[in-house]
């Protein structure tokens, strides 16, 4: 199980699941998890704002990231956009362990629109539990950080 730093970052489309996560990450798996945003449910938010500086700090602490949208999809696309990011939109388990085995992501983001809590939840779950494999994965891994090098 992963024990390191965690951030959790949603907008409102989030917030409700983002709050449930919380509870569980602190109460059943007894992880702590720094709560970067929304603050409070506000419809006129934009996830950016969010998203953004949670997954900024998790890369910059080694840590890993938890982002939760609507759809995840714009949540997912904005926390790869930091450089060292490796974010999976997870809506199953088993992209939530390959994710973990073959790509060693560090963000995973969910929809709240389009998963329930307990899915999320198992899905967190797996995703904190799951080696990255590494051999012929993180030779993948390593050109995909020397093309972001290059930008």
């Amino acid at each position: 199980m992963y024990t390191g730093l965690l951030y959790i970052a949603s907008d409102h489309a989030g917030y409700g699941l983002k709050k449930r996560l919380i509870r569980y990450i602190n109460n059943e798996l007894n992880l702590k998890v720094e709560d970067m945003g929304a603050k409070q449910y506000d419809e006129n938010d934009d996830f950016p704002d969010f998203i953004l500086p949670a997954t900024q700090k998790a890369v910059a602490n080694n840590g890993r990231v938890i982002v939760i949208g609507g759809s995840g999809n714009g949540e997912a696309i904005a926390a790869n956009k930091v450089t060292g990011m490796r974010c999976i939109l997870a809506h199953s388990i088993e992209t939530a362990q390959l994710g973990r085995t073959h790509n060693n992501a560090n963000g995973i983001a969910f929809g709240a629109r389009i998963i329930t809590e307990e899915h999320a939840m198992a899905m967190l779950k797996i995703w904190l539990e799951t080696e990255f494999l590494g051999g012929k994965y993180e030779l993948r891994n390593i050109k995909i950080k020397q093309f972001e090098e290059k930008k």
